[in-house]
């Protein structure tokens, strides 16, 4: 598509670039094709080329022949190629060289009415720059796949839960029995306290304190006891006095 658009506005250029650069040169300027000109002097200046238009106003009692070197030097129309007439002539220049008019009319063209015009080659039209390459668009870049691989779950614990420890319970100790003497004596006991047995401290657990024995019953076996004791010596001291 890019290349065929190229391709047609190159055609256009072609055919619109000679028509811009072409030239209409009027012979003559303000004097026309008319004697009295100096064309040879006209023509000083002027750059012609292919493609240019000479254009020829002129009254009824003139006309344009184009002629070769010899007929333009010897003012003799006889040879000529082409004879114009009309009152407003234009010849476009086709070909590289010289080209030779005058006026056929007798005695004109020994009066100046002669135009030797050097045609130079069309001006090349400006160089058309080629029309940039559109970039090319970069691959998609690929879609990474989304893994059908589950991560493997970890397996249950089988390890069974560790229980808490038990701290060991103390034995109650009993309170000692308080009996009065046998043969009336009192016998001074004291409660032999047990040894408690020291378990293994727990980590979180702190030992609990052995439970003290009963205070009353204690104090009343001793009480006892000192009563007895006097009235025993109350009673031998009656009997040896």
């Amino acid at each position: 598509m890019g290349s065929t658009a190229a391709g047609a506005l190159l055609l256009l250029l072609l055919a619109v670039v000679p028509a811009v650069f072409a030239v209409t040169y009027q012979v003559g300027d303000i004097g026309f094709w008319n004697s009295g000109v100096d064309y040879t002097d006209w023509v000083t200046g002027k750059t012609f080329r292919v493609g240019d238009t000479l254009e020829f106003q002129y009254g009824p009692s003139h006309s344009v022949a184009v002629v070769n070197k010899a007929g333009f030097d010897a003012c003799d129309s006889t040879g000529a190629t082409q004879t114009f007439s009309g009152g407003d002539t234009k010849i476009d220049l086709t070909t590289v060289g010289t080209m030779h008019f005058i006026c056929p009319t007798p005695g004109h063209c020994q009066g100046g009415m002669k135009l030797a015009v050097t045609v130079l080659a069309a001006v090349p039209p400006p160089a058309t720059p080629s029309p940039p390459p559109s970039p090319k668009s970069p691959p998609p870049s690929p879609r990474t796949p989304p893994s059908s691989t589950p991560s493997p779950k970890s397996p249950p614990s089988s390890t069974p839960p560790k229980p808490a420890p038990h701290s060991p319970r103390k034995p109650k100790t009993p309170p000692p029995s308080a009996s009065p003497p046998a043969n009336g004596t009192p016998k001074s006991e004291t409660p032999s306290s047990p040894s408690p047995t020291t378990p293994s401290p727990s980590p979180m657990t702190s030992p609990s304190p052995s439970p003290s024995p009963p205070i009353n019953a204690v104090s009343k076996g001793v009480m006892m006891s000192y009563g007895m004791m006097a009235i025993t010596m109350l009673l031998m001291y009656g009997i040896m006095s």
